[in-house]
């Protein structure tokens, strides 16, 4: 599993903290689809799927959170803490976002519209679909 860091561009002065990010530029796709995530209950798990064609970039634009992803060779945890930088994760991962500050915003950058055929809300079918592709 090969999720990738991406830097964002920041520019601090007097005023504050602008980060501008472009989609096909400071992320490898064009942008058809953002939403935000925030307001979670204590306990909450976000996610518990993977995608099959669908690309994104989370970023979590204030305060902090965990990303768990599996790409069915075993799970690695990734700390969400800084609105500068967002994690790529390409298609056939599973991931779960948790452990959320009592600020946090999360927002995901996705490559495609929503489409529900693309989701894998079963990590048994997910399991199988990957082992599948590998051969």
């Amino acid at each position: 599993m090969t999720p990738a860091w991406i830097p964002f561009f920041s520019q601090e002065d007097e005023r504050g903290v602008l980060v501008p990010v472009e989609g096909g530029r400071d992320v490898p796709f064009e942008i058809r689809r953002v939403y935000t995530l925030r307001g979670f209950a204590p306990g909450a798990v976000r996610g518990g799927h993977a995608h099959r064609r669908l690309r994104q970039v989370v970023v979590c634009v204030a305060g902090s959170c965990v990303i768990e992803l599996d790409d069915g060779g075993g799970a690695r945890r990734f700390a969400l803490d800084d609105p500068a930088r967002g994690l790529l994760l390409e298609p056939r991962v599973w991931h779960e976002l948790r452990e959320f500050s009592a600020d946090c915003v999360v927002m995901v950058l996705a490559s495609e519209h929503f489409d529900e055929t693309d989701y894998v809300r079963e990590h048994a079918e997910f399991l199988r679909e990957v082992k599948e592709a590998r051969g």
